[in-house]
């Protein structure tokens, strides 16, 4: 492209911001940002990209859930790891004990969804809690014993697979505190809460970030700090932060997993590009002062994880169907693809259509798909494969995506 009257060149670590005229008759100045290789940023030479926080939280998370098979532990264990306090012993490693961060207090606590809703945080946080509590008080009394209808245990997946320990109605407490955790904690704090403008131009934001203001002791802006502490929800565990994509899915248990998965499938291949490169188209915008290309990127991740949340959801309901189809249930396996579902089904409430800022289905309309799920007297036991169709069906049509194309094995 010509660009005519250009008056400014800004390289920022492989990104090149132009300011330009938009035409020889109109001086109105028209930035056009181009994102660096990788997620790298400097200033005077250091790296301005700063998300130590949100890796923190993702490993005291992964720790939390290795607490549900550890039989030995008690309900008060695993409710202060949840819940840590600065230098509490709750946590093998010392670092994470030394941290005043806390999962619980960042759980359904998004600027965007619960600053004015302190009702839905604390029943969000109290299902959280519940979870925890069923796992010591139902399923670990029964670990040797085999579950059955309105029974606690375990049940074997055939063919010598892996163990599953349900609750009285099939569910696995453990998989329902994993996958809401991606919708309550990551998604959350990403799209609702650090991509929202209410905290990216919160304050003096603006005008600090157009004057190279940098937060106190830091080489960042506070805007700058914002979205990486976004980016650091997908990527904070990754072995390459800067450049996750050649190992995705291998990071954590959460969204960086289900990321993993989703581009896997044919069907979704390439949403893992899309999601990492508006985050670093965005984040170069932020460097440019370009907040309109800011905002269309936030757009672009809300859209895209909230896909994610939403394709895992039906992917998850349709295994649980074809193991109900088959000639010889195996239920420990059915029920183990139904309790991931169920988590992200709850991790519906914590998406964004950024056509509406909303959530695509909210509190009440997830707690109506869950009792469709669970409602009957014994739960899972009881599910059939035509409410699973119609909660894939449901959830499908709010998206982009087909039931047919979440539903394939990947």
């Amino acid at each position: 492209m010509k660009i005519k009257n250009l008056t400014k060149v800004i390289c920022v670590t492989g990104a090149i911001v132009f300011a330009s005229c938009s035409s020889d008759d109109d001086n109105t100045p028209v930035v056009q940002v181009e994102a660096p290789a990788t997620y790298v940023f400097e200033r005077d030479g250091q790296s301005t990209v700063s998300f130590s926080g949100q890796t923190t939280r993702i490993a005291m998370a992964e720790a939390i859930i290795g607490q549900f098979k550890n039989t030995t532990t008690t309900e008060a264990i695993v409710d202060a790891m949840f819940d840590h306090q600065e230098n509490a012993d709750d946590f093998e490693d010392a670092a994470l004990n030394a941290s005043d961060k806390s999962v619980r207090n960042k759980t359904a606590a998004s600027r965007d969804y619960f600053s004015s809703n302190a009702t839905d945080a604390a029943e969000i946080k109290a299902d959280f809690d519940a979870w925890i509590k069923g796992q010591i008080d139902e399923v670990f009394p029964n670990w040797a014993v085999t579950a059955t209808a309105g029974n606690a245990g375990v049940l074997q997946e055939a063919g010598g697979g892996s163990e599953r320990y349900v609750n009285a109605k099939g569910l696995e407490y453990d998989q329902a505190f994993t996958k809401s955790l991606i919708g309550a904690l990551m998604t959350d704090q990403a799209l609702n809460n650090y991509l929202g403008t209410a905290v990216l131009d919160e304050a003096d934001n603006i005008a600090n970030n157009d004057n190279g203001v940098v937060a106190d002791g830091q080489v960042y802006t506070t805007m700058e700090h914002k979205w990486d502490e976004a980016y650091g929800y997908l990527y904070g565990a990754s072995a390459d932060p800067a450049n996750p994509n050649p190992t995705i899915g291998d990071a954590d248990s959460f969204l960086n997993k289900y990321i993993g998965r989703v581009e896997g499938d044919p069907d979704f291949a390439g949403i893992a590009a899309e999601i990492y490169d508006a985050l670093k188209l965005g984040r170069a915008a932020i460097v440019a002062k370009n907040y309109t290309v800011r905002d269309a990127q936030a757009a672009i991740v809300k859209e895209k994880v909230s896909e994610i949340i939403g394709i895992r959801a039906v992917y998850y309901l349709q295994q649980g169907k074809n193991g109900l189809e088959a000639g010889t249930v195996d239920y420990a396996s059915v029920f183990h693809d139904l309790s991931e579902g169920f988590g992200f089904i709850y991790s519906l409430q914590f998406t964004q259509n950024p056509a509406t800022n909303q959530p695509y289905f909210s509190k009440t309309e997830v707690e109506v798909l869950l009792n469709q799920l669970m409602g009957a007297t014994n739960g899972l036991w009881d599910v059939t494969p035509t409410t699973l169709d119609s909660l894939s069906d449901t959830i499908a049509a709010k998206f982009s995506f087909t039931v047919a194309q979440a539903g394939s094995t990947n």
